[in-house]
């Protein structure tokens, strides 16, 4: 993960930002040019997410992770309809949030934080992230800033629901996607850089052994990444 760009891509990216975005918005206007009707929100919603489907395939995103953001706004239009409250389209984002904060939080304690996961699973380390006390404190640490990104959510989320705030919701939904995601990304890549002492060879470079204590070449140093 040689650039910052190279996380962003792998937490979501823009194009996936749009899954959170453009069918909620097109929810809410469907819902109000409809005079409140909740089939046309639903309706509304699902075409948004078909378009932006549609789109992502075409740009080479995977099917699966197309599917899955096309399946979670269907299930979201369902709920709604269901239970017959405009709001309770974003009960399933509420939930969502709520579950990521907690697999984050319980992955920081038990000393696999998500975040190094995922980014070990990307550069093919497997668990050698792990054997490196300094970069475990980091991705522990960088973690942290993840839980709080879905705490933020739902600090703002779960009192427009409870206030049946339809609007607020929607714009709401969209300032605390993208947005926030590009400023967890920017900060948690800040802390695990101010986390790993001088000298870490970064990343790309677990030292998993006496081996890598040692200080590494002048090549090896110039992919430094802390």
């Amino acid at each position: 993960m040689a650039e910052p760009e190279s996380l962003t891509e792998l937490l979501g990216g823009r194009r996936a930002a749009l899954d959170a975005t453009a069918p909620p918005v097109a929810f809410v206007a469907g819902w109000l040019l409809g005079g409140r009707s909740l089939g046309a929100g639903a309706a509304a919603a699902v075409v948004a997410a078909l378009i932006v489907a549609l789109w992502r395939l075409r740009h080479g995103d995977r099917p699966r992770a197309v599917l899955l953001g096309l399946l979670g706004v269907c299930v979201a239009a369902l709920i709604a309809l269901r239970t017959g409250r405009a709001e309770d389209f974003f009960l399933l984002q509420i939930v969502g949030n709520a579950a990521s904060a907690l697999a984050w939080t319980v992955s920081i304690v038990i000393g696999w934080p998500l975040l190094g996961v995922i980014v070990g699973a990307v550069l093919g380390q497997k668990t050698r992230w792990r054997r490196d006390p300094a970069l475990l404190r980091a991705y522990r640490r960088g973690s942290w800033v993840w839980v709080l990104q879905y705490v933020v959510r739902l600090a703002v989320f779960v009192p427009l629901w409870a206030a049946h705030a339809v609007v607020a919701l929607g714009v709401a939904r969209g300032l605390l996607t993208w947005p926030l995601v590009a400023a967890c990304l920017a900060v948690s890549w800040w802390v695990i850089r101010r986390s790993l002492p001088a000298g870490h060879p970064g990343l790309r470079h677990p030292r998993t052994g006496a081996a890598d204590a040692q200080p590494r070449s002048a090549a090896a140093g110039a992919d430094h990444l802390g």
